[in-house]
């Protein structure tokens, strides 16, 4: 009987360290540069969709936050193979449930910015990015007249900085955690 019991306990530790977690809401910096790549053609596209917001909640002012990745965006705008046609950072949960935000810079004109678009984020081991942006010309009427999209999902690393490349346009995307503890500096030399 005891040895049952001990296989049953060891079974419950194992399931415990094998199962995946389940990531509580906690609060994160999302930060992004929108960028041309100037060497690859433009491929127009379709204009975004007049709904392209759809079921987003868009970044608000108050969530905005002031960028760490300047230094970046600055070597980007000094070369000439790149534009730099977007930075924004801000915070927002995140969990193991897609949240859903949509960012715009620019005018609007009839519901359509110059640039604008969705990301969707999944908290994992790796956080699921679905980005989904326009780069919109309008008319002197106020029409689309030309989109320039970029579409591209990706698992990307926490805490540092990755590269969605989509050909003539990409995202640099960071995911920070603003609540997570910072782990203990590993000593030199291990005590005996």
């Amino acid at each position: 009987m005891r040895l049952f019991r001990s296989l049953t306990l060891l079974l419950t530790l194992l399931l415990t360290l094998v199962a995946p977690t389940a990531f509580a809401d906690s609060l994160y910096q999302v930060e992004m540069i929108l960028v041309r790549q100037n060497a690859v053609p433009a491929i127009v596209s379709r204009s975004a969709p007049e709904d392209w917001a759809a079921g987003a909640q868009p970044v608000t002012a108050d969530s905005l936050r002031t960028p760490s990745l300047n230094a970046e965006a600055e070597k980007l705008r000094a070369s000439s193979d790149y534009t730099v046609l977007l930075h924004k950072a801000w915070q927002q949960s995140l969990g193991d449930v897609e949240s859903k935000v949509s960012i715009s810079d620019g005018r609007e004109q009839y519901g359509q910015f110059p640039i604008e678009g969705t990301l969707n984020l999944k908290l994992g081991r790796f956080t699921d990015v679905d980005a989904n942006f326009w780069v919109n010309q309008f008319d002197a009427n106020g029409r689309v007249t030309a989109s320039e999209r970029l579409k591209q999902e990706s698992h990307t690393k926490n805490g540092q900085l990755n590269y969605l490349d989509n050909g003539h346009l990409a995202l640099m995307i960071k995911i920070t955690s603003l609540t997570a503890t910072a782990r203990p500096p590993v000593p030199d030399v291990l005590p005996d």
